[in-house]
């Protein structure tokens, strides 16, 4: 399973003031997931926006942006990775934007809400 990861959306799961400090927000979503990858051996990319300050860098999953930060342009850039993906139905998209929700399995990707998600990658 390949997985795409709405990234603001799964910090936004939790009120624990991430809104103060987004950046550090993205670093600890970041962690949860390299965690996570390795004891399941998954294949992750999160998206987020924008680029965090200082920029993130793993060797464990793939840290992406949009090409240009703007409201729903992380959405954009998982659609259009979905787009691209030669197998779509082996992709499971991370997300609980209802919008974002559609388009994805409108490509045929499977979602799991940003909640749910969370439960799962904070379990470990």
């Amino acid at each position: 399973m390949r997985w795409l990861i709405d990234g603001m959306n799964v910090i936004g799961t939790r009120p624990d003031r991430w809104w103060q400090d987004r950046d550090a927000a993205m670093l600890r979503l970041v962690d949860l997931l390299e965690r996570w990858a390795v004891a399941e051996g998954e294949d992750v990319v999160v998206v987020f926006e924008r680029p965090p300050s200082p920029p993130i860098r793993s060797t464990v999953i793939e840290v992406a942006n949009a090409p240009r930060p703007r409201s729903h342009a992380g959405d954009d850039e998982i659609v259009r990775r979905l787009q691209a993906d030669p197998d779509v139905r082996a992709v499971r998209v991370v997300t609980s934007d209802r919008a974002l929700t559609e388009r994805a399995e409108a490509a045929g990707a499977t979602v799991e809400r940003a909640d749910s998600f969370r439960l799962r990658i904070e379990a470990r």
